[in-house]
């Protein structure tokens, strides 16, 4: 797709310094940018939403997987195979 950005002509001449060092088009350079750029975005989300939800876990009480996944299968045990509860 094309598209017309105005950008401060030294921001410019700068990748246009970088592309020409580097073999690269300057697309290439403005791609590979604005593609780490929004990596680097939904990752600060992801890590955002992961803390929001251990401040959540520690103030319900949380309880460890270990914990979790012990009661799960004691309580899978005693419903499926009562005599070996």
């Amino acid at each position: 797709m094309k598209v017309t950005l105005d950008l401060d002509q030294e921001l410019y001449r700068a990748v246009k310094v970088e592309a020409a060092r580097s073999d690269r088009s300057v697309r290439d350079i403005v791609e590979t940018a604005l593609t780490g750029w929004l990596e680097a975005t939904e990752e600060a989300e992801d890590l955002a939403s992961a803390q929001a939800a251990l401040v959540e876990y520690g103030r319900d009480g949380g309880e460890s997987a270990e914990a979790w996944f012990t009661r799960q299968a004691a309580e899978t045990r005693a419903a499926y195979l009562p005599d070996e509860a």
